[in-house]
């Protein structure tokens, strides 16, 4: 996230009745009622994860961690990064002085200032060489070479030159840049769809991306039209259909209309993921649903 900005039950009985669960839990994993997602937590200065539920699934041990993503998270341990599986076993063990979650299959790793890529087993896959790295996307991740931002493929070719003064993820096929002092945005051949004329860009999500202009926040659609105002002190992506803004200096979320979700209350947070999302006060962080509940009581 850019800040500044979810069985036919008895034969008319068991075969009816089954055909009403299936659809039922179909919708239920539509709805994340039963995710697989697990999320990190704090207690006691260490970091362990829970599910939707709110109950704690692998136990804090880890100095740190982030999100599971494709099956795997990255956590430190003794100041170096590896990768766990849903079980808390190291799948990746500490290595790296960097870690992001995985994407497509790669996950951006540091040795150093020197960020590279490795697959699931932890085979470097893209040398570290680059200042600066993301996830990618599409099959295409944006990295920072010299003095500029382009694209590579999963082998480490540039298929976007390097030409961005900054570069963030493809999502619904289009990618925020910056060139000077503003950003547009390109697709995936590296034209650029909407032209450079914001302060800030975010991720399309749903055909919305955040945009700043003049100091305020809104969002736009992929022809460059705002369609919430820019009124926001600060923003953030829309996920699961509610996005993160910051008023009067607390944040809540608001949804595809603008209209406030979860009032404005806290001091932090970050995106919704399969039905929760992480917010913070003073200094301790919780996990709340769509309906603004907590699932987790803030901890340290």
């Amino acid at each position: 996230m850019q800040i500044e900005g979810g069985k036919k039950y008895i034969l008319f009985g068991i075969i009816a009745t089954l055909a009403i669960a299936t659809i039922v839990m179909a919708v239920a994993r539509t709805r994340g009622w039963f995710s697989t997602s697990l999320y990190p937590v704090r207690l006691s200065e260490k970091t362990g994860f829970i599910n939707r539920s709110g109950k704690l699934v692998i136990s804090p041990q880890f100095d740190q961690a982030k999100d599971f993503e494709d099956g795997l998270a990255p956590v430190s341990q003794h100041a170096k990064w590896g990768f766990i599986d849903r079980t808390g076993k190291f799948v990746v063990a500490p290595q790296f002085d960097f870690a992001d979650p995985f994407s497509e299959g790669l996950a951006t790793v540091g040795f150093g200032p020197q960020l590279g890529f490795i697959d699931k087993s932890g085979r470097l896959k893209i040398t570290p060489q680059y200042a600066g790295a993301a996830r990618g996307s599409r099959g295409l991740a944006p990295v920072h070479t010299e003095e500029h931002w382009g694209f590579i493929d999963p082998s480490g070719r540039l298929a976007i030159p390097a030409q961005f003064d900054e570069a963030g993820n493809f999502s619904d096929d289009l990618a925020a840049v910056k060139i000077g002092n503003q950003f547009g945005y390109i697709d995936v051949k590296g034209r650029i769809v909407i032209n450079p004329q914001f302060s800030s860009g975010g991720e399309f999500n749903d055909g919305m991306a955040m945009a700043a202009i003049n100091g305020r926040c809104g969002y736009i659609d992929k022809s460059g039209k705002f369609v919430i105002n820019p009124q926001f002190d600060r923003a953030g992506d829309f996920s699961e259909g509610l996005a993160l803004v910051e008023i009067n200096r607390r944040f809540g979320f608001v949804n595809k209309k603008g209209r406030v979700a979860i009032a404005p209350q806290f001091d932090e947070a970050g995106d919704f993921r399969q039905g929760l999302a992480p917010v913070w006060l003073g200094g301790r962080q919780g996990y709340v649903n769509e309906r603004g509940k907590y699932i987790w009581n803030p901890t340290s």
